[in-house]
């Protein structure tokens, strides 16, 4: 590996970029003489920029193209936000690494100076390409008017301040990450906002026969956000959703305890299905499944039929 250049495969984007050469950075820390350069692949979710996430398809719409390019050789490892990963990797893939957790909460950028979700005026327009952020925004507010947004982190606060929207939800990571978390009015407490499956997270995805490369990743891996991560990740899949669904996990680990959240509620808001277990990390499969056990038999499968059926 020494005399070969390692091609680490992104998307275009000033944030896949950032992450993807924050991952760069550390492998080069940890091995100097290594050789690394960066390749973009465009994906689906980035040439359909018409329509709202959730009419374009499900979960993968960000990696599938990247995926493809890293079975086909063309790359050596995938750069991704974890949150946008499906439950399922082909068979052929594994995660070599789930970097430390950054800020997993949603923000609020307001155009009117707020601090707080409570201070938008009464029918306030809320721009937001999200149906889980959508739906817990109006689960809080139901008077906001809440409007689609698409594109990247500056296109969607330059369409903020020309005017299209009183305030935008976004990543609170994403924003940190590309220097604009000062445009952050608040960080909306999970206990609001339950956030993304894996969102915070940066993830690396290799060939699970490339030993090389796994090596490399190893210690960039760090072990209580993958716990956390599994067990949303696993609460995600029992629940078979997608981003036309709008479900919501967050995972903790603290001492020998994970602690989960999750949440499904109906794209209105006007139902939401909370529930939470705790347990040991070593288990956070099992937690997930059972958590989503739990939620389905509070409501949340009743939920679930009426999307698919108006779906």
């Amino acid at each position: 590996m020494s005399k070969k250049t390692l091609t680490i495969g992104t998307r275009g984007s000033a944030l896949a970029l950032w992450q993807a050469r924050h991952i760069m950075e550390r492998l080069q820390a940890g091995n100097p003489h290594l050789r690394l350069q960066l390749r973009t692949v465009k994906t689906h979710g980035d040439l359909v920029r018409d329509r709202a996430l959730s009419q374009v398809g499900g979960r993968g719409l960000f990696v599938k193209e990247i995926e493809n390019a890293l079975l086909d050789h063309e790359i050596d490892l995938a750069v991704h936000s974890l949150k946008d990963m499906p439950t399922e990797l082909p068979s052929d893939l594994m995660l070599g690494a789930i970097l430390a957790r950054a800020d997993a909460r949603d923000a609020l950028v307001f155009r009117g100076g707020q601090k707080d979700l409570s201070e938008l005026p009464h029918g306030s327009r809320v721009g937001t390409s999200s149906l889980r952020r959508r739906a817990q925004l109006l689960s809080e507010r139901p008077d906001l008017e809440i409007l689609d947004l698409r594109g990247n982190v500056d296109t969607r606060l330059r369409k903020l301040y020309a005017g299209e929207y009183d305030a935008v939800v976004l990543a609170a990571a994403g924003l940190d990450r590309l220097g604009h978390g000062e445009a952050i009015g608040q960080c909306l407490p999970v206990e609001v906002m339950l956030p993304a499956v894996g969102q915070g997270a940066l993830c690396a995805e290799v060939r699970a026969d490339n030993e090389v490369v796994r090596r490399l990743l190893a210690p960039l891996d760090h072990p209580p956000t993958r716990q956390a991560a599994t067990a949303e990740r696993a609460f995600l899949h029992r629940l078979e959703g997608g981003c036309q669904v709008p479900i919501a996990a967050y995972g903790q680990v603290g001492g020998i305890q994970l602690r989960l959240r999750g949440l499904v509620a109906s794209p209105d808001g006007s139902r939401v299905v909370k529930d939470e277990l705790s347990g040991p990390p070593d288990e956070a499969v099992r937690l997930g499944t059972c958590l989503a056990e739990q939620v389905l038999e509070s409501g949340g499968e009743e939920i679930l039929e009426e999307i698919r059926r108006d779906g």
